[in-house]
């Protein structure tokens, strides 16, 4: 990823409070080996999802960001992570790699969030989930950073 992703998410990762620590685990993308159109996308997919069920913290509640899925206001993601909260789990954001998201695990997300109709790189994504949870954070702790 370049550096200004980078720096872009340990922005918002380090001003979360600490007891809503948020953690990033990357996963190396699979190989891309065969040839187009042989269904090559759909095993690339499997092989991630595999890596990314491995990944997940136990019992975690899996949230997959797809284009796709139901778009919040940051006001209802403030709820959502009260709900969370509340439920004490472990939360999981999966973030697609350049094919997307494997169909099962999509299917299988206890949400499935779109941050925009539009497709958004991943390493994007990644700054922009960071963004919006802290302000969501920010929401729930009347801290001025979200204004009205």
């Amino acid at each position: 990823m370049p550096e200004w992703i980078a720096a872009g998410f340990n922005e918002y990762a380090k001003r979360m409070p600490r007891e809503m620590p948020f953690k990033l685990i990357e996963l190396k993308p699979e190989a891309r080996r065969d040839t187009p159109g042989t269904g090559a996308a759909v095993r690339v997919l499997e092989k991630e999802a595999q890596r990314i069920e491995a990944a997940l913290p136990k019992d975690a509640v899996m949230v997959v960001l797809d284009e796709s899925g139901k778009s919040v206001t940051t006001k209802q993601l403030a709820q959502r992570l009260t709900q969370w909260r509340e439920g004490g789990r472990d939360v999981a954001f999966v973030i697609g790699g350049a094919d997307g998201t494997a169909a099962h695990l999509k299917s299988s997300a206890h949400w499935l969030w779109s941050l925009s109709p539009l497709t958004l790189p991943h390493g994007l994504v990644r700054v922009i989930l960071a963004e919006q949870l802290y302000r969501a954070v920010s929401i729930l702790n009347n801290h001025p950073y979200h204004r009205v």
